[in-house]
Formats: structure tokens, sequence, C-alpha cells
């Protein structure tokens, strides 16, 4: 009975953090909780019955085989409990999902009792989550003359478990909770520093708004008093979402205004409905879709214009913006699904359907994206085995072809990969694609998640359409905590067991390789045509097209190989002009979105599109710089266009650290890191022989816009600000304000620096050995007045730097050296005045384990400077976290304040800090 009482245990120190019995997933602790309901006289025999029924998690777990057998029994006879009936007993099956579930049921269905068949029949034209071993059973007893088998093929064939759902409601009533005024990332939902609860949703779901609990308390009042009405969390004069995918983040919000999937099924609730000033992030509107919630774009502030139409600009140059429609806390609202559009009573005050698409409409209905794309899959295998067309019952994807019109990059990859398609169609945005994917990557504080969707959709080995996986350790690599130890082991099972390439080894063979996600996806993405998902928004390759996704649909993209979505328009981003030799390639990646926001009075049109640029001579990994950085540009992705031999260096590069990943013991059994060597073999060849250049966008490609960087504008370094204290609080935290480096004068303070994260690179570890050595050379000694946190992405990087003794200079002036035989047990609270050498992986850009102390002013190598990142405010002060070049911020280290010009230009005297220069080549096919 230890297992039963153990669980008892831990419901006791629930209760105390205000939670329920957490959702049991292991078969031991089941199968002692079904011999007690079994022990008519048990003690524990009415709570046990209440665990089974709704306290256990569906699909794969081995809780859900255990409880699934019991049922099949029950329905046969075999087992009697009084309150569960049969008819019961095919309930709580149909409410399972897949996996065992759908065993029991064809074991039923195809048996030889006619009238349960029947029943379990009717059960099983409800279910989507069929894989191939039970299509093939079906398949097998239709063509042995099986009834049964025959009727669930027609029915699948029809789409009835989609057919026979209920309508949506026309009018969906609603209240309105104002979450943040500005841009609300998805820390703000689902923080960063909870990551290791994100699997524990109740657990989780207390962090929701940063463990507000007047703000909690304030929508908890909100829902009593509305308990009618849906309630719509709104970024008032922002966009939501923004920042990640964080399925967690979705999740929260769903916990705490949306819909019980089912009643049997804990804290899974789907359908939340989330709404922004200037919409919802792209990739955070994905992970709505996958829940079946809605996402609206309100709209309901403007730029104010004067009498002859132009925008009103107030001192500072910016957009004055007028109040269109209130949407304040407490309003009551209507959304007619309809009619597609938003009402405040009688008064229409937003056309929204663009939030209701007929594909968004099908996920509404369908309680979720899963369903549909799972369906699709159905349907066609049932009409491939019956010989039959396949009805029309879905909204037919979008198909948009302009004739005479030439492709962009992203057109030219989604029309290669794309299936389901009109024979011979050519594609362009807007079209809805499903296409196959090539490379897909699960990073570690999501991965727990991405494991729980995979079991959740019944799926227990990885695609064989999918090149390479890979799962990550980096977000938890800081601190090898106690939560770390209880999470991370067993993710690493699990993907491993699934098929993914895993940065630890279940069995210990290898070390733990805990590199940066992105830096190792775009090592594994061997081919310029490659489509990559991975479970970060960060996921931007500079080789292929590379989306962030929430932990669902990387879970999709694992268990079925293919990915849906609209072909995003582009904008093309090209150069002109020279660098100076003082400047840092960031310092392009900040002018870059400094001018294309004057040059269109203020509007970004790289939000939710591609930016297809043309970066031509850089290498992968100094352009992913540039690609990384389009996440904080809100694009919804990028492509870099490079020349041919810039691609087969870059091509070289990924084959070397691939066969280091070998070396090390990293492949599996089926050789997925072998395939890839041998996938960029092919693809080098190819360019060097001509037969297949790189990959470029038609001459006369259609682009949203066109963008033109003028590098001699680049004058001095440039730094992405919080802007902390704006008066506009909208304005605040955005990665919008990008100023010069002699706007602080030389004297703003910086407590601490960081150079890390997947923005940086070997170059910039170099970089850092080189100024080191610059300033002892003119000042005689180096010495810190602030902290240097240095984290390497990738362990690559540290052996190289190592061979070739830049390693050696890091150490001198170092404080501090990670210890992979001894990793720390416990976060960072305090910094002293020097040199952090640290662990590869995300480090403090992640902020769930290390901090910088709260109030801080941070300078950073980070993507991200979001309020409570990084570093939480003080009671005296807001912490901020600004974003610059590497010189910049080892510089602000040795002097503790932001350097002037002439500092700056002295301690990078006589460093290459980039090779960048625009391609001399037409980049056009």
């Amino acid at each position: 009975m230890n297992t039963y009482n153990d669980y008892l245990n831990e419901i006791e120190k629930r209760k105390g953090l205000g939670l329920h019995p957490k959702p049991i997933d292991g078969a031991e602790l089941l199968s002692e909780i079904i011999a007690q309901i079994k022990d008519l006289n048990n003690v524990n025999r009415k709570d046990s019955l209440n665990f089974f029924i709704y306290n256990v998690v569906p699909g794969t777990t081995s809780a859900a085989d255990v409880k699934a057998k019991f049922l099949k029994e029950i329905i046969l006879g075999n087992e009697t409990v009084a309150e569960i009936s049969k008819d019961f007993a095919f309930e709580l099956l149909s409410h399972m999902k897949g996996g065992a579930s759908i065993t029991m049921l064809l074991d039923l269905a195809l048996g030889n009792d006619a009238a349960t068949a029947k029943q379990a029949a009717e059960v099983l034209k409800t279910q989507v989550y069929l894989y191939e071993a039970d299509t093939a059973r079906l398949k097998d007893a239709y063509n042995a003359g099986n009834a049964i088998a025959k009727e669930l093929l027609e029915s699948y064939a029809q789409a009835e478990f989609f057919t026979k759902l209920p309508e949506i409601e026309e009018k969906i009533d609603i209240v309105t909770f104002i979450a943040g005024t500005g841009d609300i990332s998805t820390d703000l939902l689902s923080p960063g520093a909870d990551a290791h609860s994100r699997s524990d949703r109740e657990l989780h779901g207390q962090c929701i708004f940063e463990h507000n609990k007047e703000m909690q308390k304030e929508l908890t009042a909100l829902k009593a008093q509305h308990p009618d009405k849906r309630v719509m969390l709104i970024a008032e004069k922002g966009t939501m979402g923004v920042g990640s995918s964080r399925m967690s983040g979705v999740n929260n919000v769903a916990l705490w205004t949306g819909i019980q999937a089912s009643p049997y099924v804990p804290f899974i609730n789907i359908a939340p409905i989330i709404a922004g000033t200037n919409g919802i992030s792209p990739i955070f509107l994905t992970t709505v879709g996958v829940t079946g919630g809605i996402g609206i774009d309100l709209k309901n502030w403007v730029n104010k214009t004067d009498a002859e139409g132009n925008i009103v600009r107030d001192e500072n140059g910016d957009a004055v913006l007028e109040q269109k429609y209130s949407v304040e806390t407490g309003t009551v609202l209507t959304i007619n699904t309809k009619a597609k559009k938003l009402y405040h009573g009688d008064i229409e005050l937003k056309d929204i359907s663009t939030a209701l698409t007929p594909q968004k409409m099908e996920f509404i209905k369908a309680g979720g994206s899963y369903a549909v794309v799972f369906g699709k899959k159905l349907q066609t295998i049932a009409c491939g085995i019956l010989g039959i067309s396949i009805p029309t019952v879905y909204a037919p994807s979008r198909e948009i072809s302009v004739e005479g019109q030439g492709l962009t990059a992203v057109e030219k990859i989604f029309n290669k990969n794309a299936v389901g398609t009109t024979p011979g169609k050519i594609l362009h945005a807007g079209s809805d694609v499903r296409v196959e994917v090539n490379i897909v990557g699960s990073q570690d504080t999501t991965g727990l998640m991405t494991s729980q969707e995979l079991e959740a959709m019944a799926a227990t080995i990885i695609s064989p359409i999918v090149d390479g996986a890979y799962q990550s350790g980096c977000h938890t690599a800081s601190v090898w905590d106690d939560k770390s130890k209880a999470n991370i082991p067993k993710l690493m099972k699990f993907m491993n067991d699934f098929g993914l390439i895993t940065a630890r080894d279940p069995k210990g063979q290898y070390p733990a390789m805990t590199d940066v996600i992105h830096k190792v996806l775009n090592d594994l993405t061997v081919s310029d045509w490659d489509i990559i998902i991975g479970g970060d928004s960060h996921t931007r390759m500079s080789k292929g097209v590379a989306f962030g996704a929430d932990s669902g649909t990387v879970a999709l993209a694992l268990a079925t190989g293919e990915a849906t979505m609209p072909i995003p328009e582009s904008v093309k981003v090209t150069f002109k002009g020279e660098m100076r030799s003082f400047m840092d390639f960031r310092d392009v990646v900040h002018a870059t979105q400094q001018q294309m926001l004057k040059q269109f009075g203020g509007e970004n049109v790289f939000q939710g599109r591609i930016i297809e640029v043309h970066i031509g001579t850089l290498t992968s990994d100094q352009a992913f710089t540039f690609t990384d950085w389009t996440a904080e540009m809100k694009a919804k992705a990028s492509i870099c266009i490079s020349e041919d031999e810039t691609l087969i260096e870059s091509l070289e590069i990924a084959k070397g650290r691939i066969q280091i990943m070998i070396d090390k013991g990293m492949d599996n059994h089926i050789n997925v890191l072998q395939g890839l060597v041998d996938k960029a073999n092919t693809r080098i060849q190819e360019l060097k022989t001509g037969t297949k250049p790189s990959l470029r966008p038609d001459a006369n490609a259609k682009y949203y816009a066109d963008v033109v960087i003028d590098l001699d504008q680049i004058a001095e370094p440039m730094i992405a600000d919080p802007d902390v204290n704006n008066d506009d609080v909208s304005k605040r935290y955005t990665h919008d304000t990008i100023r010069p480096l002699s706007f602080y004068g030389g004297t703003k303070k910086v407590d601490l620096g960081f150079i890390g994260s997947c923005m940086v690179h070997k170059g910039d570890m170099q970089i850092l050995a080189q100024m080191l050595k610059n300033i002892e050379a003119q000042h005689g000694k180096v010495e810190f007045k602030a902290p240097l946190v240095v984290a390497p992405p990738t362990y690559n990087i540290v052996d190289e730097l190592k061979a070739e003794g830049d390693w050696e200079v890091l150490q001198k002036y170092s404080g501090f050296e990670f210890d992979d035989n001894a990793p720390k047990g416990a976060a960072r609270t305090k910094y002293e005045n020097m040199l952090y050498l640290e662990r590869p992986g995300c480090n403090l850009c992640m902020g769930n384990q290390e901090k910088a102390e709260p109030g801080d002013t941070v300078m950073a190598t980070s993507t991200r400077l979001f309020q409570g990142r990084v570093v939480k405010d003080s009671s005296e002060k807001k912490g901020e976290s600004l974003l610059s070049s590497t010189p910049v911020v080892v510089l602000s280290t040795i002097l503790g304040r932001t350097p002037t010009m002439e500092e700056y230009e002295a301690a990078v005297d006589g460093i290459v800090l980039t090779k960048f220069k625009p391609s001399q080549k037409q980049l056009v096919g």
C-alpha cells in the first residue's frame, strides 16, 4: 500500500498550497486503486473510485493503459463495479481519446458479442486518434468481411466524428478583463521562473499574472459576477502573447477562463478568448488554435490624424493614439460567430472575420486543431481503404495562385513541401497549406508538456517523415537542482524512447550536452529548403525556414511529420553602404529594426510576416544573430538568402558539428545523425555542380514591403532599451526603442553584464578575449566594476576556444568556471565584480534559474528585455535589461557604466568585429 499512501501524503501537501490531488499517470498507483475498488470493505474505496473515474491522465500513459483494460473487463462482465455500469464504462473510454482506449474499443468492436460490438462501434465513431496499427486492424477486418469494420470505415470516410459535433453557438457573450497595458509577454501568463511546474497544470496556474494575487482575485470576482459569460483577456494598447508561443500561457488562460474539455480529465481546459489592441503574436495565436480558442485583433486604439489626414505625433515623434471604443475591464460584449462581428449591445464594433475563418471555426467546433488534423488524416485513410473519393466535409484549403507572379523564398519552400494541394498548382502567400516538416526541436522547459501532448494524442513513435528531431537541456543548464533532477531525466527518457536525439543520455553513456537548442537545430538543418518546427520562439534558423511553436504543435509535428499554416507574406530586406570598422553585426540587427520603423512611419511591417533577408556573405553562425532577433521584430519567421559558396561553408561547419555528436555516441539505432551528414553531403554536391543552386526568390516575386538598410547610417553601437520609465506604459518593454550609445552620455550605471544566449556565437567569445587583452595592454590590468556573466551557447565553442588558446585568456580573468562534475545545485543570487564562466546554455536569458539582482541595470547580448525576465524590480528601482553587442557589454562591466564612443573605439581597436558586407551578387532566381 506504499504507493497509495505516498499519494495521500502528496495530497495533504498540495492541500496546503490550495491544490487538488495531482492527476494520476502511473500504472502502479492506479493498479493499487483498482484493487481497493474491488475490495468492497476497503476504507479507501470511495476515494479510490473517484480517483479512478475523475483523476486519471488519458492517452498513452501507463495509468491510461491500466484504466482502459479494467473498463474493458467491466464491459465484458469479467469485473463488476456497482458504480460503473457497462454504458458508463463505454462513456469513460470515449473520454480517454486514443492509445489503450482505442485498442480496447477495437477489441470489443471486432469481437463476437454483437450488442457489445455495436456499442463499441458507436463510441469509435466519435474518436480521431487512431494510428497506423489501429487502421490496419480495421483494414484487415474489412477485407475479411467484418460488417462493423465496414460501418466504421464508412463513418470515418464521412468524417462523422466531426459532422455530428454540436454546432458553434451563434452568440458568445463575453466580459472583458484587461491583463495589462502595452505588449503582454507570455512571461506574464506563464513566468519563466515557474517553468518547472508547467506539466502540473493546476500548480502552474497559480503563477498567472506573475503570481499577482490581487489580479487573480479580480478575475475570479469578475467570473462570479458574470457566470453566464466568457472572460476575454486583453492586452490594451499592445499585442498579446509576444515573446514566445508558450503553450503553458494559453493553458493558464484556459484554466482560469476557459471550458473544461472533459468532466473526467482534470485541469485540461479549452476555448480561451484572448485579444489585443494590436492583435495576437503570430506563434501565440497558433497556440490559441490548438485549444480551440479565439484570438481577436481589436484595433480599439488607432493613430490620431489631423484634418489633412496626417498622423499626429507627440514631442518624441511617436504617433498619438485615440480610442475608437472602450474595452475596459467589465465591459460586456458579444461575439457573433455567424456575422463574424464584435458587438457592444446592438452597436457593431469590429469585423472579426480574420479570427473566425472557416479553418478556425473548425478548430473551435472540434475543440482544438489536433482533432481537425487527425480527423482529416483518418478520413483520408478510410477513403483509401474503401477505394472512394474523399467527400468534402472540411472547409477547402484556400489556394491562391497568381498567374505570372514569381515566388518568394518562403513560397518556394512551401510549394516544395506541400501535401494534399491541387496537383501542379503553384501557391502564393495566403494559401492554406499542409507541409512536411524536416527538423523538429523540443526544449526542456516545455518538453514535459510536449510529452504530455504526445501521450494525449496517443503517439508512441516519431513520424518517419521527420529527418531529425532533438530534445535539448539548455533551459535548465545553469542549475542542476531538485526540480531539474526530478523532471529532466524523465523527459529525456520519454523523448529518447520516442525517437529523438537527446541532450542527456538516459543510459548515461555520453556526457550531458546543454547546448542552446537553437544552435543545435541550426546545425541539424542541412538544407536551405528545410522546414523546421521548434518549441521556442527563437526557432529561427539561418538555413531553411523555421517556426517557433507551442508544445502542442511540436508534438503534432513529431507525431505526424506535418504542420498546417497559411503561407505568410514576406518582407524583403537588403543592405547598401559600408560598415565602419568598429561596428558589430549586432548593431546591423538593431539598426534594421530602427530604420524599418522610420521608413514606414512607425508601422512594424515585419509583424506576422517572413523577413527574407538577403544576407549573402555571412555563414549560418553569424547570420543566426539576425534571424534570431526577428522574433523580437515580431516576425513570423525569417529566411536567409545566401551565396552558394557561403552556404557550402555553412553546411561543412554543420557536418563537422553533427559528426562530433556522432562521435560522442548521441546517434540512435536508426542513425538519424548520420542521415543528416549524408543529406548535407548531397546538398553540397548539388551546390558545387550547379544542379541545384542555393534557394533564391524569383525576380518578379511580390513582397508586402521592401526594406533597404543603409549601413552608412550606423555610426555607433545600437542598444535596445526597455525604456522602463516611459510615461506611456504601452511603450515600455517593446524592443522597438533602439538608441545609439551616445544617448547615454557615458554616464548610465551598469550593475551587471551578460554575454550569452542564442544571439552570440564563437566570434563573440573571441571578441571578449581580444578585448580583455586590449584593455590590459592599454591600462596595465583588467578590473571589473560590475560582474560579467559569460555563458557560451555550446560546448563546441568551448572546445574550439580551448584548442585555439582563447579559453585560457578567459580563465585568466575569471573568478568562477563551471564544472560539469559538480554543477551548481542552487541559483546564484549575489554577484561579485568579476568574470563568471558559466555552463553552456541559456542562463540569464531564460530567467527561470539564474537572475540578476532585483533592480539591477543589466547590459546583455540577450534577446529578451521584458519586465522581470532577466531582472526583477526592487522596491527602490525598476530592473532593466538593455540589449547590445558583445563589445558594449564587456566595456560596460569594466567601467561600471555605459562607455563613451572614444572609450569604445579604443577598446575594440584592431579587433575585427564582423566581416559582413552586402553581397554584390543578384540573389534572385
